[in-house]
């Protein structure tokens, strides 16, 4: 049927910026929506049309899906695509989005639904030849749970079946913690998911989180775009990315990327998916969950492989097929992403928020910037705190790095605070540079990575070099503000 004449994003910020670039560059007209509070920002902006979403509470307006959709029906929109977060993996929008004779670009509401349940995506799994980690959910041992979660000996994690970004997440070390902890988890489940579900399995120690991009037609055919090691995290939520993983030996590749498809295809996923495993130090990996959307560090795998995955979403979604067969697909090179965000490390992470007074991005070759914020925009607590995406890329892991390096150094977002020289202090670690890696680094190396007593005085010059070579922010320094510009001289 040919791609789609028009889609509508339903999403804001830099993947709506990401997505819509790749609409206009296949020659797709593009509607953004937003709340009041985002009229000014870069995704209404770059969008061919703009449609206004009403709501009191900003982050509801993007969860509103029957206003998305009239608003995409009113458009002449023939489909929809969710980009991450918000309503990309509501099984209930696919559906009403189906429904209303518009396509989602995405897989079916069955397959969301499937795996967006812990357990029953866990059973799945195991049923279809996937490892995962020894394990025992509330459901099937019922009164029992505590005996069988301390048989399966410990230490132990206990994870709400709904959850997600560290909710209803419990680790015990010991039998005299494990009712607790069990009873701990159900009610951070039921507040967060409305779920109280549980279940408890081995805690794999000092672990890589191995993440396999994937691609199916609908019909059983997937074709995997290799892996991506998303290990450096805070609070269960990753910061750093990279791919393909440094260290990993090429069988042990071949069996967790072949491990994903088979999931994949069992499941008769269609569009772009990622299957998530946990890889212990002995070489052993199990499955962990599965996203059915496109990830936040998508980017890496494009890199790595020279796929748009939009673009392949676009095709996948207008019935045009996978149009690629695994032998023909290749990784070439390295690529590493950081997630710059408005928060404060040396202070637990906290969110920040501000209006961005001065911003400059870093290019250069093998860089890539994923972005959608401009000067002067007001960083609120009412979304999530990324504010954009470096990418860096190389023949090499070495030469990634180094790019990386000077694209943050490159960097300047001034009017509030952000992870930007903690991300540098990170790269810069020797065990980081090594490519020895696990989802504890942040917490193992925190003294290493602390704030120093002094900056580096070069990068902070660089910085007001910067500042004060843009017009904008030497108006904003020197202009005198009303009343007192029309006074004249006067003294305090």
């Amino acid at each position: 049927m040919g791609l789609f004449n028009k889609v509508l994003v339903a999403n804001r910020g830099e993947i709506a910026c990401r997505v819509i670039g790749t609409l206009r560059r296949l020659g797709i007209d593009s509607v953004a929506v937003y709340h009041e509070e985002d009229v000014k920002a870069p995704h209404v902006a770059l969008a061919d049309e703009a449609v206004q979403l009403e709501g009191m509470v900003p982050s509801g307006a993007y969860l509103d899906s029957g206003r998305i959709i009239a608003a995409a029906i009113a458009a002449g929109a023939a489909a929809i695509h969710p980009g991450y977060g918000f309503l990309s993996e509501n099984a209930g929008f696919a559906e009403a989005v189906k429904q209303a004779g518009l396509v989602f670009i995405g897989p079916d509401a069955d397959v969301i639904r499937l795996m967006g349940d812990k357990i029953r995506s866990r059973d799945f799994a195991a049923t279809n030849g996937v490892p995962v980690a020894p394990s025992v959910t509330e459901d099937d041992a019922g009164d029992a749970f505590v005996a069988q979660a301390e048989a399966i000996g410990f230490p132990l994690l206990i994870k709400a079946s709904a959850g997600g970004g560290g909710k209803g997440m419990k680790i015990v070390r010991n039998a005299g913690e494990l009712a607790e902890n069990i009873a701990l988890a159900k009610g951070e489940a039921g507040r967060y998911f409305g779920d109280s579900r549980v279940f408890a399995e081995r805690l794999v120690e000092r672990p890589r989180h191995i993440e396999v991009q994937v691609l199916g037609d609908g019909t059983g055919n997937v074709i995997h775009l290799f892996e991506r090691e998303c290990s450096i995290q805070r609070r269960y939520q990753k910061i750093i990315e990279e791919a393909p993983a440094p260290n990993m030996p090429p069988e042990l590749r071949e069996r967790i990327c072949a491990a994903a498809v088979r999931l994949a295809s069992a499941a008769r996923y269609l569009n772009a998916g990622t299957v998530e495993f946990i890889l212990g130090a002995d070489g052993e990996f199990y499955f962990l969950e599965m996203n059915t959307r496109l990830q936040v560090e998508h980017p890496v795998t494009e890199m790595i492989t020279g796929f748009d995955l939009v673009e392949a979403q676009l095709r996948i979604a207008a019935g045009e097929g996978l149009g690629h067969e695994q032998k023909h697909i290749r990784v070439k090179g390295h690529a590493i992403e950081c997630r710059v965000c408005a928060e404060e490390p040396d202070y637990g992470f906290r969110p920040a928020t501000g209006r961005i007074g001065f911003l400059a991005l870093p290019d250069g070759e093998g860089v890539r910037v994923d972005a959608g914020i401009v000067a002067r925009q007001a960083v609120t607590p009412a979304f999530d705190s990324m504010l954009a995406k470096l990418i860096a890329y190389g023949a090499d892991r070495e030469t990634a790095l180094q790019r990386l390096g000077e694209a943050l150094r490159k960097t300047a977002i001034m009017g509030l605070p952000t992870n930007l020289d903690y991300l540098l202090r990170v790269i810069r670690h020797p065990a980081f540079a090594a490519g020895i890696l696990d989802t504890g680094f942040l917490e193992r190396f925190a003294e290493d990575l602390a704030m120093p007593d002094r900056g580096d005085p070069t990068g902070i010059a660089a910085v007001f070099a910067a500042a004060l070579g843009d017009p904008t922010f030497r108006d904003l320094v020197h202009r005198v503000p009303e009343p007192h510009a029309s006074i004249g001289r006067w003294r305090n």
